[in-house]
């Protein structure tokens, strides 16, 4: 039988059916491209290199529901079972709510990450296996491999624990033999961090950017391992994985020049400024080739939000101006709004509250919903070219003033430079400053109030949680220390049934 895979072109998949573990476990690509007519070229690389960020672009809601939605960003108001707007939750209060299961499990297909993997395999396959394409790429090509395949695992053991683990390239179907048992999370943990060492390896000096910083680097790999180091460092690794953390941040900051806050945080994510100094790797979206997949959940209809106003603004909303076109599904809860200090410019860019007017002047706030990405106007409507950060400098702050804590020492200098810029003219370090704020007394709560306020939106709020420990995720959502196992998430009733030698996540109903 002849090898066959799957071809991208000009970073577009081009996509054929597969056959596998009902796609819950995609672990088989199929296509009528063969090695007899692939791999001939540097430019067919090049073009399945594109192919696998582009995939890895259509990840984007999974990434951001893994990271956030269960979390405590999201939900309804008390005595509203709907969204402030009056459109309905439509199951995904399942997620705040804690109540995802065997036939509602929140994520299905994995998240779809393992059709990625496989690719990825393939990739690192071909690569060590040919010359075609020049030194300087094909190590490149290695580094962000590696480095992109241990993200997908570590997002996989974070959310479900064991999984199986695929390394090799698979380029067949063997039908009578889909069943693959997951493997132990310790050993899916000790594959992620041989993955970040053969990236930064094959990586060698080269810390370049390309293709204006949406393409994996080596940077991006430093920036996974002091969030791996970090996870494992507040469970057994301690003292000396937190220095291994800080290690890799160090290596960043010494080895990558023009890395910096943005003196604007909405700068940042702003649509026309893509790749920017902040920007260390991001999910690209461009105007006529992709948009960020979000108006179907967070955003809510034009004409409806048209009956409610903007305080700040002191006006009514408007169809022309707030045409957000969305479907209000999780709608950001008024607590977590009012958790910002009014001073604080992330508040007012990062959330949008919605008020009743009863009278010229008065506002009473009835909801909000996330704003951090506005998009661009295209021909009357509103186009969401925002990029979709994964790693950016203020991470790199924030998670290096964590292993500084870890370490005992003080994490005041980086904290600092991110709630500067935070407050802007505002900014008066005897007052919002680390260590003078209320909160600063107990540096945990204090880095996991400033990661809130400055990643909403970007897929880590529940993730940060899991990493500092299960008290904290206890202490700050709806997970009940009587129901730990709700930590991981459970597996479908579809991704069971086609594949016989997986196992539900413990604590949940036993398939």
């Amino acid at each position: 039988m002849k090898k066959k895979l799957i071809y991208f072109i000009s970073g577009i998949l081009i996509i054929v059916s597969a056959v596998s573990c009902d796609k819950q476990l995609d672990l088989s690509p199929v296509s009528s491209i063969t090695d007899a007519n692939y791999w001939k070229s540097p430019e067919q690389f090049d073009a399945f290199v594109y192919g696998i960020h582009a995939r890895f672009r259509s990840h984007t809601s999974s990434l951001q529901a893994l990271g956030e939605l269960r979390s405590d960003i999201f939900g309804t108001e008390p005595g509203n079972a709907g969204t402030f707007s009056g459109e309905a939750t439509q199951g995904l209060e399942r997620f705040w709510q804690q109540t995802l299961s065997l036939d509602a499990a929140g994520v299905s297909n994995f998240g779809d990450f393992y059709s990625n993997i496989v690719q990825i395999n393939l990739l690192i396959d071909k690569l060590n296996n040919s010359n075609i394409v020049t030194a300087a790429n094909k190590n490149y090509y290695l580094g962000l491999a590696y480095g992109m395949r241990a993200y997908y695992y570590f997002q996989l053991t974070r959310a479900w624990g064991d999984v199986v683990i695929q390394t090799d390239p698979i380029s067949s179907i063997d039908v009578s033999n889909l069943a693959k048992a997951a493997s132990p999370a310790a050993d899916v943990m000790a594959l992620i961090k041989s993955d970040i060492e053969n990236s930064v390896t094959s990586f060698g000096s080269d810390y370049s950017f390309r293709n204006t910083r949406s393409f994996w680097s080596k940077a991006a790999t430093h920036m996974l391992k002091a969030e791996v180091y970090l996870w494992t460092a507040h469970r057994s690794g301690g003292t000396a994985d937190a220095n291994t953390a800080l290690n890799a941040l160090t290596d960043i900051e010494t080895n990558v020049t023009g890395l910096t806050v943005l003196p604007s945080f909405a700068s940042v994510f702003a649509s026309n400024n893509k790749g920017n100094n902040e920007i260390i790797f991001a999910i690209r979206n461009k105007l006529n080739e992709s948009s960020l997949p979000f108006a179907g959940t967070f955003y809510p209809q034009t004409a409806l939000l048209a009956n409610y106003y903007d305080s700040v603004g002191n006006r009514k909303f408007n169809v022309n101006q707030d045409n957000w076109a969305g479907l209000l599904r999780a709608p950001v809860t008024v607590s977590t709004f009012r958790k910002f200090n009014d001073l604080d410019s992330r508040k007012w860019f990062t959330i949008q509250p919605a008020y009743n007017s009863p009278s010229p002047g008065v506002y009473n706030i009835v909801g909000c919903f996330v704003k951090k990405y506005e998009g661009e106007q295209n021909l009357g409507s509103r186009i969401y070219t925002n990029d979709f950060p994964i790693y950016r400098y203020a991470d790199l702050l924030l998670m290096k003033a964590e292993a500084k804590i870890i370490l005992g020492q003080s994490p005041a200098t980086e904290i600092n430079i991110v709630r500067a810029r935070a407050f802007g003219s505002n900014y008066v370090a005897n007052v919002q400053g680390f260590p003078n704020q209320a909160i600063d007394a107990n540096p945990n709560e204090a880095l996991l109030q400033e990661r809130l306020f400055e990643f909403i939106f970007e897929g880590k709020r529940w993730l940060d949680l899991r990493r500092f420990g299960d008290s904290y995720v206890f202490e700050h959502t709806t997970v009940l220390p009587t129901e730990a196992y709700k930590l991981l998430w459970p597996i479908s009733r579809n991704a069971l049934t086609n594949n016989r030698a997986l196992l539900q996540t413990p604590g949940y109903p036993a398939f």
